[in-house]
């Protein structure tokens, strides 16, 4: 017994995979870290913008009882909160969401989406209203809650994973139950797949995978919820919380325990965090080197949309030092960002829809198109 654990435990280290961002929140002592990241002093792992009016503790809050009990490397999990002060941007969407602060190939290659998400018995998520969930701003894999907009009924209590808008698997979203989820992502081969468990169970392929327009600019992935303001709900005061746990975005093999996740590197615009667990002993080295120019413009986001903007131009040069269990790399990231001129929305952006006022004209090269009376996106 003894030889054939000592066999699975070194096979499982050999075929996990590199962590290529790390989310889990053990670099954090609360939720108010969260107020140190601004668009003029990018730090920690996470982007914070999209919020309400609150204090950040309104809309996130950490604690080890909000995680996982069977993820044993993240010290803490995250709940997630939306209510009646949740709108952002003049939006009529109530909205929570962090964006990965992070200039590490999150967007290309074969890359895998972890994390776990429940709900409780107590500010339950509604079912009569659709909640797009952990979502890309194009949209082509996301889960999503309850109701969805044009659907038929008065109610749907499931958890679905969906790709570009079309459901492909759910469950029935049961109170306390812990569900694991990676997004298998191939942006080389366009294809999505899905793969799921709860509580402690090891992840097993579920759904796909499927073909899917991987759009991704590596900074557009959302770790939060938005819900849409069906039945005119906007100034109900009901509150909802989400639960998180053991988020992070890894290359190479799938690591399918829950709790694991091998030799992390967080790469950020201002510092590189590493992180050494027991359930991997060595990790290849390897060097990165990107050079990037993106095109950005005031936080303005949709439904469907959110685009993670900078205020003003600049230019710089961010140097991170990678390390492994063997050896230690250097990557140089050079990042220009200009400001687009006003007036025009970026691709995948909000163009149009009740209560817009933003810009209704689109960037060459798309098209502002009408996907429900609440928004219209440039496509």
């Amino acid at each position: 017994m003894f030889k054939l654990a000592l066999v699975q435990a070194l096979v499982g280290s050999a075929l996990a995979g590199t962590v290529l961002w790390d989310g889990r929140f053990n670099e954090f002592t609360s939720s108010t870290d969260l107020n140190n990241w601004s668009w003029s002093n990018q730090v920690g792992p996470y982007q914070y913008y999209i919020h309400g009016t609150g204090a950040v503790t309104q809309y996130v809050n950490l604690s080890p009882s909000y995680k996982n009990p069977a993820d044993t490397v993240s010290n803490q999990g995250v709940k997630i909160s939306i209510d009646n002060t949740a709108y952002w941007n003049g939006q009529n969407m109530r909205r929570t969401e962090l964006i990965p602060q992070t200039s590490a190939a999150i967007n290309s290659g074969h890359v895998y989406y972890h994390f776990s998400v429940k709900r409780t018995g107590t500010n339950a998520p509604r079912s009569d209203l659709e909640h797009q969930v952990n979502f890309f701003e194009s949209h082509f894999t996301e889960l999503k809650y309850g109701l969805l907009s044009g659907a038929s009924g008065t109610s749907d209590p499931t958890l679905k994973w969906c790709v570009s808008g079309s459901t492909k698997w759910s469950v029935t979203f049961d109170a306390d139950v812990w569900h694991n989820v990676a997004y298998d992502i191939d942006f080389s081969a366009n294809t999505v797949a899905f793969y799921h468990s709860t509580g402690s169970d090891p992840l097993v392929l579920t759904a796909g995978p499927f073909s899917a327009s991987t759009s991704s600019n590596g900074a557009d992935w959302h770790l939060g919820v938005l819900r849409l303001p069906m039945n005119s709900d906007l100034q109900s005061t009901d509150v909802e919380d989400w639960y998180f746990s053991g988020v992070y975005v890894e290359s190479g093999s799938l690591n399918t325990q829950i709790g694991s996740g091998g030799t992390s590197t967080t790469t950020t615009a201002s510092r590189t965090t590493t992180t050494s667990t027991t359930t991997r002993t060595t990790t290849p080295a390897t060097t990165l080197t990107t050079v990037r120019t993106s095109t950005t413009t005031s936080p303005t986001t949709t439904a469907r949309t959110t685009t993670t903007t900078s205020p003003t131009t600049s230019s710089r040069t961010t140097t991170t030092t990678t390390t492994t269990t063997r050896s230690t790399t250097t990557t140089t990231t050079t990042t220009t960002t200009t400001t687009a001129s006003t007036g025009t929305q970026t691709k995948w952006g909000q163009c149009g829809g009740i209560g817009w006022t933003g810009p209704t004209a689109c960037v060459e090269g798309s098209t502002c198109q009408v996907l429900n009376p609440y928004y219209y996106q440039c496509l």
